[in-house]
């Protein structure tokens, strides 16, 4: 365990010395086989704080990354599935299918902005294995990581060194400041939503019948 731990953590420093290049690896890395936890926001805010003039493309290449090693796990646990519960249609499964079916996007968004060591891969794993729709899951993701790792690249352009010592600080409160207020905004739009879908109309059945004034 230990030799993989520092053979993981030579990884991290050689993809460290690439730049952007590196940034996509670690975060591809990370996401799928090879976890990596929290150096690629480190080192985005560090990039950006030496280089502000990149901090889209810093953002963007560790967004991309992260999303396209988060497609290698759902995909595998896609393929697998059909292995895994061949004849195995159990009521809580249809359960969970059904549930993660309507809150899937929300699910998945929150889960992308969940700070180490939050199980994330769980969630990749449970999404592939239940087959979730692969566009929702890949946009969900790209705003998620989106608006996290847009943050950092801000915060690291705007505040530099300050803003690296202080997400090393301050890093799992900040990540679940912003993941609530990701649930208080998807709440109060489910509860604006419902209410508007609720509220009276005429309907085909309120329609007058020929004839009737």
């Amino acid at each position: 365990m230990g030799f993989l731990k520092s053979q993981t953590a030579r990884l991290g420093q050689f993809l460290a010395l690439y730049g952007g290049w590196g940034l996509l690896g670690i975060s591809f890395f990370d996401s799928s086989f090879v976890p990596l936890p929290g150096l690629n926001d480190l080192l985005l805010l560090h990039l950006c704080g030496q280089h502000p003039e990149r901090a889209i493309l810093y953002a963007l290449a560790t967004t991309t990354g992260s999303v396209l090693g988060c497609y290698v796990m759902f995909g595998l646990a896609r393929g697998g599935a059909r292995f895994l519960w061949r004849g195995q249609r159990s009521a809580s499964l249809a359960r969970a299918h059904q549930w993660l079916e309507k809150n899937e996007f929300a699910t998945l968004l929150v889960a992308s902005l969940l700070p180490p060591p939050a199980p994330f891969k769980a969630f990749l794993l449970a999404a592939g294995a239940l087959r979730v729709n692969a566009w929702r899951f890949g946009l969900a993701l790209m705003v998620g990581r989106s608006l996290r790792f847009g943050t950092e690249a801000f915060l690291g352009a705007r505040y530099g060194a300050a803003a690296e010592a202080y997400l090393k600080a301050n890093f799992v409160p900040a990540s679940l400041a912003i993941v609530l207020a990701v649930i208080a905004a998807t709440f109060l739009y489910r509860r604006l939503v419902g209410r508007g879908a609720s509220s009276p109309g005429v309907t085909s059945g309120d329609s007058p019948s020929p004839g009737e004034p």
